[in-house]
C-alpha cells in the first residue's frame, strides 16, 4: 500500500515532553521507518508542519529537510509567534495539502498516515474517508483527543517504536560546564540577552533548545542564575531579559575561580541600566 505522513510535529513533540521523553529529528526518522515496515506500507513522503521560529525547533529543520522530509515553515507576525494563532495557521496548512492531494494525487495515495493528537482534524480526516481512502491517527498515549480515538493506531507507536536512547535529560549534568560558558561569554560582551544565552549553550554543549530551556530553569531555580531586565536605548523596546551568574553563590564562585572579579566588574557597570522590580 502507497502512503503519505502527515506529522503535526509541534502537538506530538509537545506530548512527548509532557511524557518525559526528549526526541531527534533523527530518532524521529527512524521511528517512520520503523512504523512504515511494520505496517507494511511503502511511504512515498512525508510532510511536516512546525513553527520553526520556536526557539525549541531551531536546528531541527535543516535535520529532517537532510533526510527528504517536506517541511513546512508556517509564517506569521512576530506579534503572534507565542500564541495559538500560528498553531492554528499550521493545523491549516496540513488540512489544505492534505486536500490538494486528495484532489490532484489522489490516486497515487492508498492510505493517509496522520501524526497528530489535536480534534480539529476531525473535519478533514472524514473528508479522506469520505473519499475512500484509508486514514490512520498517530498520537502520544493519553496526550490525544478522545474524539480520534477511532481512527487511532491500536498499539503505543511512540512507545514501542521510538529508539531506546530517548530518555529524559538531567540538567544536573551540564550545569558546570553551562556557568563556565555563560561566564565566558559574559566576559565577551556587555550582556547576555535571554536568547542569546541559550542559544550560546545550545551551540557548546550539543543540546536541543528544550533541553538548554530546562537547564536555564534548572540554574534559576538553584539560584546560580539571576534573571533580570535591562534598559537598551538601541532596542526597538528599550529594553530586554538578560541573565547574569550569581556571583554570591558559593558554588558559582568555586567554579569560576579568579573570573568572579573580572565579572563582578562587568555586572557594577549594569546596575545603573537594570530595571527594578
Amino acid at each position: 500500500m502507497k502512503a503519505i505522513a502527515f506529522i503535526d510535529y509541534e502537538n506530538i513533540w509537545k506530548g512527548l515532553h509532557e511524557c518525559g521523553l526528549e526526541i531527534s529529528p533523527e530518532e524521529f526518522i527512524v521511528l517512520l521507518e520503523n512504523y512504515a515496515r511494520k505496517i507494511k506500507v511503502d511511504l512515498r513522503a512525508v510532510y511536516l508542519y512546525a513553527n520553526f521560529d520556536k526557539e525549541e525547533f531551531w536546528r531541527t529543520q535543516t535535520a529532517f529537510e537532510k533526510n527528504n522530509i517536506f517541511t513546512r515553515h508556517v509564517y506569521g507576525k512576530n506579534n503572534y509567534v507565542n500564541t495559538d494563532l500560528r498553531q492554528n495557521a499550521a493545523d491549516m496548512e496540513l488540512m489544505l495539502e492534505v486536500q490538494e492531494i486528495l484532489l490532484t494525487r489522489g490516486a497515487a495515495v492508498d492510505i493517509f498516515l496522520l501524526f497528530t493528537g489535536d480534534g480539529d482534524f476531525l473535519p478533514i480526516i472524514r473528508r479522506i474517508r469520505a473519499w475512500g481512502k484509508e486514514i490512520k491517527i498517530i498520537g502520544v498515549k493519553n496526550k490525544t483527543n478522545r474524539l480520534l480515538n477511532p481512527y487511532c493506531e491500536n498499539f503505543d507507536v511512540f512507545f514501542e517504536l521510538l529508539p531506546s536512547s530517548s530518555a529524559r535529560y538531567s540538567p544536573a549534568t551540564d550545569y558546570v560546564q553551562a556557568i563556565e560558558y555563560l561566564a565566558e561569554l559574559q566576559l565577551k560582551l556587555p550582556y547576555i540577552a535571554s536568547t542569546k544565552a541559550r542559544s550560546y549553550l545550545s551551540e557548546r554543549l550539543d543540546r536541543t533548545m528544550s533541553e538548554i530551556k530546562e537547564l536555564v530553569q534548572y540554574l534559576l531555580t538553584e539560584n546560580y542564575l539571576l534573571e533580570e531586565e535591562l534598559n537598551d536605548p538601541n532596542l526597538i523596546i528599550k529594553k530586554t531579559k538578560i541573565y547574569l551568574l550569581n556571583l554570591a553563590n558559593p558554588a558559582v564562585q568555586e567554579i569560576l575561580g579568579d573570573a568572579v572579579e573580572k565579572l563582578a566588574a562587568r555586572y557594577q557597570k549594569l546596575n545603573s541600566d537594570i530595571v527594578n522590580g
